[in-house]
């Protein structure tokens, strides 16, 4: 993101337009979502041989399925014969084929075309060329990413680099924590009346924590001056507590390799443009959100554990899923209030953001950035 600078004790907001006009929404489909590696979630939402999911990016509805090898692979959701949809549910699992409901047109996992009812005899029909659309896919720390370029994308590297640089100053503490190794436990999705955009400034500030978040202020007394983080970098527990549950109490170990100050601290990160990681000391958290129109979002939150903790008879997280589902819940509140307000003549030309929020300033200038031209 850019850098902005201001010895100003406030700095702009985008105008309210930005929040709900269609060609702004387009612009970001097409520019931002159609062209950077979008974060879809956690390679454990699909765990089998045939498990799939699928997912709108850019304007595309993208499969996202595992194979028979166990290499996960994204395709465009198309039958190359009729432009049938091919998997209708949000997710599910095949057995060895994807099969059109149409015309029965089948593809291997791997998208090769490998059944064509009523073909048998004709000759010329090349099946090697109508083989399903592949998307890019990546994998990055267990997170799995896909880009709809049809050339060469960019490194998704230097992409999620550039976040966690910015954010933890390397990827060190980030890796401590071995998302590549732990599994879902917990889904929560929600349905949320506000543009992506707010969720992600919301997300991205603690100006609101002391005033709608008073059960997460009780453990992280940080929050309340409005600051998400201390030093740069976590938020520490408050005395007496152990982990971020709705007692404070921790009921299972903390997750191996995390250095001391990590287990009693919360980090967060933005991955752009629309992934959010919460790394806790006994369990990490990941929301993905989907824009679903210019004025309202989809987000799903997975609550991700270590295997050995989630084989025990007495693990039971509900502890820290009510506690983050309440907190889901309150932002999704405001974001839905803060929404209403962008169609309003007194935001027209935007509004503030007070210093602890001048980060956000770099999110939309990367909005800016990118959908330049529009």
């Amino acid at each position: 993101m850019a850098t902005t600078a201001s010895s100003s004790p406030t700095l702009p907001t985008l105008p309210g337009r930005y929040y709900y006009d269609p060609a702004v929404y387009a612009a970001e489909q097409e520019r931002i979502f159609g062209r950077q590696w979008v974060c879809v979630g956690h390679h454990d939402r699909i765990p089998a041989t045939g498990d799939y999911f699928t997912t709108d990016i850019g304007g595309e509805n993208v499969l996202v399925v595992r194979g028979n090898n166990g290499e996960v692979r994204a395709f465009l959701n198309v039958c190359r014969h009729r432009g049938a949809r091919l998997c209708n549910a949000p997710c599910g699992q095949v057995k060895g084929v994807i099969r059109c409901p149409y015309h029965a047109w089948s593809y291997a996992l791997d998208g090769r075309l490998i059944g064509v009812p009523n073909m048998a005899d004709e000759t010329g029909f090349d099946r090697r060329a109508h083989g399903l659309v592949p998307v890019h896919l990546a994998r990055w720390e267990g997170l799995l990413f896909v880009n709809l370029s049809e050339g060469d994308p960019p490194s998704l590297d230097a992409q999620v680099a550039r976040s966690v640089a910015e954010r933890f100053g390397g990827d060190d503490l980030f890796r401590r924590y071995h998302l590549d190794e732990l599994r879902i436990a917990r889904t929560i999705a929600y349905d949320v009346v506000a543009n992506w955009k707010i969720g992600i400034e919301n997300f991205l500030e603690c100006y609101h924590c002391a005033p709608m978040h008073p059960e997460l202020c009780d453990l992280l007394p940080g929050f309340r001056g409005g600051r998400a983080y201390q030093q740069g970098l976590g938020t520490e527990f408050a005395a007496g507590v152990d982990a971020l549950t709705r007692d404070g109490k921790a009921t299972r170990p903390p997750l191996r390799d995390l250095h001391p100050d990590d287990q009693r601290r919360y980090y967060g990160l933005v991955l752009m443009p629309s992934a959010f990681v919460n790394l806790l000391p006994d369990h990490v958290l990941i929301h993905t959100l989907t824009p679903d129109g210019p004025e309202r979002t989809r987000i799903r939150c997975d609550w991700l554990f270590a295997p050995p903790a989630m084989a025990r008879a007495d693990f039971a997280p509900e502890d820290t899923v009510a506690l983050f589902d309440l907190v889901n819940r309150q932002d999704w509140a405001v974001c839905e209030m803060t929404q209403r307000g962008m169609h309003s003549r007194a935001h027209r030309d935007g509004g503030v953001f007070v210093p602890i929020e001048h980060h956000i300033r770099q999110f939309n200038e990367a909005i800016l950035e990118a959908i330049e031209g529009w």
